[in-house]
Formats: structure tokens, sequence, C-alpha cells
């Protein structure tokens, strides 16, 4: 593959997950909410299927699903959106994920590391 043709490549991907960012709720400035385990998020992530559509690092996709993390938005919001969404997202209510599993899926997402500047990536700086 060519380095025009990569390059190209990687502004449609980056695109589309800023395009995938900007369907997420904007985050908020609130309290961290309830302390969680990351670790058993991630189990819980998977087993809840929460991947198939915001991707295995919660990163999202412009035809499946917003993005997640890093940076999710406040507990709270995101607590009453995944009780109550709206769109095609299934309600996970109390008695489908619990308010312990739902801290710790949150801490999942609170810990996912963002993406490396454009800047950093030497295939996108000019020559």
């Amino acid at each position: 593959m060519s380095r025009l043709t990569l390059a190209t490549l990687i502004v449609i991907v980056t695109g589309s997950l800023m395009t995938a960012q900007n369907q997420a709720p904007a985050p908020q400035a609130s309290s961290p909410g309830p302390a969680g385990n990351a670790d058993e998020g991630k189990k819980l992530f998977v087993s809840y299927g929460c991947y198939q559509c915001h991707g295995r690092e919660a990163q999202g996709s412009s035809s499946t699903g917003p993005r997640l993390g890093p940076r999710p938005i406040a507990f709270a919001a995101f607590s009453r959106y995944v009780r109550r969404p709206t769109g095609q997202m299934p309600p996970y209510t109390a008695k489908v994920v619990s308010d312990t599993d739902m801290a710790n899926i949150y801490s999942y997402v609170q810990s996912r590391t963002p993406p490396p500047a454009v800047q950093s990536i030497p295939l996108l700086r000019e020559p």
C-alpha cells in the first residue's frame, strides 16, 4: 500500500472516529461516580454484549454505537441512559444490570486510554 493510500485511509478512519465521538453525549464535569472494578467491568462489558456496538475499547462506531470512553459522560447520565436509552439500544434495567455491575462497567469505560494525537502519527506528518 502506498504512503498516500495509507494516509488517506488513516484520515478516513480518524474522521469516522470523530463522527462517532460526536454522536455520544458531551462529557459532563461532575463527581467520578461510585467506585468500581475496571477488570470486572471489562468482563461485564463483554458478557452483556456492550462491545458489539461500542467496540472492545468503548471507542464506538458511526454505524453501530457512540463512543463511550475514554472520558465518559458523568456516571449519573451514563446510568440513566443505560437504564432508559433512546434509539436502538435495549434498556438494561436494574433487574438486568445491577448497580454494582453498572459501576464496574463505568469504571472500565473510564479506564480506557485516549488514542494518540494525530500529530504523533509519523505517517500523517508532512515531509
